[in-house]
């Protein structure tokens, strides 16, 4: 019997630790309020020097078109740096922006 009572403890501690990392996502919308397709996004804490992984992957924005945005890297902080990509031959220029996103609720870029 106690066997099972750790093991029922150890189950409902790991419960509460992995929604608790969920609780540190930011989550936000990301429209694209230009006319040219995003290609790429990247995010990083401010202060960080290198850029995270692509939060596309293999998608993209096209112009008009929003998308819900989840960064889940476990990190506590809120302010972050964004770079934003477009399609090659495209006349906009890479963009970079930093928000706190922890109060932000959706994002639109802007030719």
């Amino acid at each position: 019997m106690t066997k099972f009572r750790f093991a029922l403890a150890a189950s409902a501690a790991l419960l509460c630790l992995a929604g608790a990392a969920n609780a540190d996502d930011l989550t936000f919308t990301l429209k694209n309020g230009t006319k040219s397709v995003l290609t790429n996004f990247y995010t990083s804490p401010v202060g960080v020097n290198n850029w995270e992984d692509d939060v596309f992957g293999k998608q993209v924005l096209n112009p008009g078109e929003s998308m819900d945005i989840t960064i889940g890297d476990g990190r506590t902080v809120c302010k972050y740096d964004m770079k934003f990509e477009f399609e090659e031959g495209s006349s906009l220029d890479t963009t970079t922006d930093t928000q706190n996103l922890c109060e932000l609720g959706s994002y639109t870029i802007h030719e």
